[in-house]
């Protein structure tokens, strides 16, 4: 029987970490300390590449179907927007999905592969032993324990199972504030988005459903270290009109909250037997709303990962490489949304003069607009080797269709690796091939015709090894048949060799 895993959380990265175990047929008990979701959705936004990973689950069409779709995001609230039209994926867009709603959906997913979610208990604490873990749970009966192999904190911020396996949580006191509000307008602006910064102050308003608008406001006022009192509809008010001379006329708060700019990251995301993913492995200030999106990454690139883990075919090495693919990933994160915090949080002369000369740059420069868009989607994440290897190797595979109608996300439904053979090599046929231990974990594909694919990089391209989260593992543009077998099987020799010494 495969390892049992524990997961303390069932936010959006709880609740797609368990449908990755689940789809692999892992046992996957869910703690939630909340009994109910909670209405209240700081995130509001799934970006391209988050919709990416859904659709290779083929798990983003309620999501689509209900999200209203934004074609352009922003860097700091500066007046030049970002343009997603541009980039290479089928979601050109932001989904503006409130975060109860996504997790609801997900929850219903996690639910329906076999997960055990368990609402209204929450973890307490672990002990380690030789064969595994004794977890420690309260529900509404009392305390129990539950053995697994694994435990993975998706407990947010102030993660228990973080501080219970001793993980450092390194980095900086809030120095800046923001705050929120869901309100009903009986004067909406027009369009879905509408933001503006001053020396006064800066604010960004959003269309949600329910006839809901979120406003996120900055002020002078707020850069400071210490905690002011809860924040009211009328300091809202007062904000807005300060910016931009109304309030739209605001009422009925469904929430109004805080927010700081603490900045911080587990020093470990693997300690053991125990993993920390999302806002329980890294804090920042939610600019770009890409918080949530991140959380959702870590949890697909340790899924497959721990799913090879317990099922015995991979080593319990492979968990090493989420922390060494995924820290940086985090790091970066801090950065990014530190510099946005101080762009637009410098309500000064010297500030206003920075946010006007980056615009024009920006309007100026398409590749350094491009790059922002990129990183802003999610879609620059790399895992590069470390050795001198194919170039396609640590990228993420768009969805490259083929001119017999098929598409390659919709290959990976099942959670596996996904082999290509392009059919461009004469005397190769991937489908033929002894793959050794990979035998029936990689599923093959050769288009029945000729790729219709024209970009650059996969055009030479005679096979492709992907993983189960879509980053190319191997590829190859050898156009001589045995050779090309020769490589395909070292390849995934060294990807599976775990299975020869299990």
């Amino acid at each position: 029987m495969p390892d049992t895993v524990v997961i303390a959380g069932a936010g959006p990265t709880g609740t797609w970490m368990a449908c990755e175990l689940r789809l692999a047929g892992v046992p996957t008990v869910v703690l939630e300390q909340d009994p109910d979701i909670s209405p209240h959705s700081r995130a509001l936004t799934v970006h391209p590449r988050t919709i990416e990973t859904f659709a290779l689950r083929g798990a983003q069409h309620r999501m689509l179907a209900e999200g209203g779709q934004l074609p352009s995001g922003h860097f700091a609230i500066l007046d030049e927007r970002l343009d997603f039209t541009t980039l290479d994926t089928d979601f050109q867009f932001t989904l503006t999905l409130p975060q109860a709603r996504t997790t609801e959906l997900l929850r219903e997913r996690a639910v329906a592969l076999g997960a055990d979610m368990r609402s209204g208990h929450r973890f307490v604490t672990f002990a380690e032993d030789d064969a595994g873990l004794t977890v420690t749970a309260e529900g509404p009966d009392g305390e129990y324990t539950l053995r697994a192999d694994y435990l993975v904190g998706c407990d947010g911020t102030r993660s228990a199972v973080r501080e219970s396996a001793g993980i450092d949580f390194d980095g900086t006191p809030s120095t800046a504030l923001g705050a929120l509000g869901d309100v009903r307008l009986s004067e909406p602006p027009d369009g879905p988005v509408i933001s503006e910064w001053s020396l006064d102050g800066t604010f960004m308003c959003v269309a949600m459903p329910g006839d809901l608008y979120r406003f996120a406001v900055h002020s002078p006022e707020d850069v400071r270290t210490d905690w002011p009192d809860d924040f009211t509809l009328d300091e809202l008010r007062t904000r807005v009109r300060r910016v931009c001379g109304t309030d739209f006329g605001m009422h009925s708060p469904s929430w109004l909250s805080r927010y700081g700019n603490t900045s911080r990251i587990a020093r470990e995301y693997r300690k053991g037997r125990v993993l920390v993913v999302g806002d329980a492995a890294h804090q920042h200030m939610p600019a770009g709303g890409v918080g949530l999106n991140v959380g959702v990454q870590d949890a697909m690139n340790l899924g497959w990962k721990l799913a090879a883990t317990c099922n015995g075919w991979a080593p319990e090495t492979l968990l090493d490489t989420y922390h060494a693919e995924r820290h940086p990933v985090g790091e970066t994160l801090l950065e990014q949304s530190q510099a946005q915090t101080a762009l637009f949080m410098d309500f000064t002369l010297q500030g206003q003069e920075l946010r006007s000369f980056l615009a024009r740059v920006i309007a100026e420069r398409p590749q350094f607009k491009e790059a922002l868009t990129e990183r802003l989607s999610g879609l620059h994440v790399e895992y590069p080797p470390t050795d001198p290897a194919h170039p396609l190797i640590g990228l993420r595979a768009p969805n490259l269709r083929f001119a017999d109608g098929h598409e390659l996300f919709a290959l990976f439904d099942r959670g596996e690796y996904v082999l290509v053979d392009f059919g461009r090599v004469k005397g190769f046929d991937a489908r033929d091939l002894d793959l050794g231990d990979a035998t029936g974990r990689i599923r093959r594909f050769r288009p029945t015709t000729a790729s219709a694919e024209h970009r650059v990089r996969w055009a030479d391209v005679g096979a492709a090894l992907i993983r189960p989260d879509g980053y190319v593992a191997w590829a190859s543009d050898e156009h001589e048949g045995e050779a090309l077998a020769r490589e395909l099987r070292t390849a995934t020799d060294a990807i599976h060799r775990a299975a020869a010494m299990s």
